[in-house]
């Protein structure tokens, strides 16, 4: 028998545009059409398909985190394929039906050990989907270090990269590294014939260094604004290069901390909707509660409470949503950041997008930014 059901009286949000009053047919994990609500009404369907009446609300393509350090007290880092597959069963509460799990610069050891544990979670998850890796180092800037170990960085080194990709099964899907470091051009051919999309992050780069990095394809941006030599009129920096280049696609994080949202209507007035990806950079302990003896703290984001830098944010992607509709960008427009860019950034083919023969990936919320239902390769996703 298969397994479908309809969501009629929906507004749907497909990717690229808002449709109002249509029904969205799903069958065996697909989207297998789309259909004005007209249509819809004069349409037979087997008795075995669910019909929903979802009441006029949102019906949207679920979101992409495609960095993230964990949440709910669970880190992506600790080694743990428990860790992981946990953060995925907590994730679809927030909307998210995709993630790819950020490890940070860290020791080549425990690094090989946090990548061997997100391999060993991919294929076993009850949540949302693992889609690979994020490797946030460990080709990092010394000067623009932030929140990163210190320990963890290294010069470019082709036999690390190598080492850190036998080590991920192939599974490694985007790193940041900083373009100006020596020897990075050997190292970003390598990660070429990898497939591996590289970003720039935690870096002090020239606009020149920039400028040579897209060269060698270092194409996106890691949390701008963040941990990057900042815009100067006489040195536009990698801030700059984003600005001015529209082929650079960039990451925000929404939680109104990290980034002005005036800095956003700047982002959306100067650069192709299709280049804006929204992340979270979400701490581990996003969306726990911390202990008095922690030795972080958080006030609008996670710091450290030795030094005061900021470690990441608390949010959700659900939040970082809600947060840019209340800086007045249009739904439509902030669900293309948080799915359908995303996923055409991170190569993830029928994702991201409400389009028969896409994934059924899939949330619902109503009009006033309630999350109502998570479906995830079109199964009702259970929560709490």
């Amino acid at each position: 028998m298969d397994n479908a059901v309809c969501l009629h009286n929906a507004t749907v949000l497909t990717g690229f545009s808002v449709m109002e009053k249509c029904a969205v047919y799903i069958k065996n994990g697909k989207i297998a059409d789309v259909y004005s609500e007209e249509r819809f009404k004069n349409k037979k369907f087997p008795p075995s398909v669910k019909i929903i009446d979802v009441e006029e609300a949102y019906v949207a393509p679920g979101m992409i985190d495609t960095h993230m350090h964990g949440i709910g007290g669970y880190p992506t880092n600790d080694g743990d394929y428990k860790s992981i597959l946990k953060i995925s069963e907590i994730l679809p509460q927030y909307g998210v039906t995709s993630f790819i799990p950020t490890i940070g610069a860290c020791p080549e050891k425990e690094m090989i050990k946090s990548i061997k544990a997100v391999v060993k979670a991919m294929g076993k998850e009850t949540g949302a989907h693992i889609l690979g890796i994020h490797l946030e180092g460990p080709f990092l800037s010394a000067e623009r270090i932030g929140g990163q170990e210190l320990n963890g960085i290294s010069m470019p080194d082709t036999g690390l990269i190598d080492r850190l990709w036998h080590s991920a099964k192939g599974k490694i899907i985007n790193m940041t590294v900083a373009p100006e470091l020596k020897g990075m051009r050997e190292l970003a051919l390598n990660c070429i014939s990898k497939g591996i999309i590289l970003q720039a992050g935690h870096t002090n780069a020239t606009y020149k260094q920039m400028i040579e990095g897209m060269q060698v394809n270092i194409m996106h941006v890691t949390h701008l604004f963040n941990a990057m030599r900042p815009l100067h009129h006489r040195e536009p920096g990698v801030v700059g290069a984003a600005l001015i280049h529209p082929e650079l696609s960039c990451e925000i994080i929404g939680d109104g901390v990290h980034v002005n949202p005036n800095l956003i209507h700047l982002l959306m007035k100067s650069k192709p909707l299709s280049q804006l990806v929204l992340i979270t950079d979400s701490f581990y302990l996003a969306k726990s509660k911390l202990s008095e003896d922690s030795e972080y703290y958080f006030n609008e984001c996670f710091k450290r409470k030795s030094d005061n830098v900021i470690i990441g944010s608390g949010i959700s992607m659900f939040d970082g949503l809600k947060n840019l509709v209340k800086y007045g960008v249009p739904i439509e427009k902030a669900i293309r950041m948080a799915s359908a860019n995303p996923a055409t950034i991170m190569k993830q083919p029928h994702k991201g997008f409400i389009i028969p023969g896409f994934d059924a990936d899939i949330i619902i919320f109503d009009k006033n930014y309630q999350k109502l239902q998570t479906i995830i390769s079109g199964q009702f996703i259970k929560e709490g």
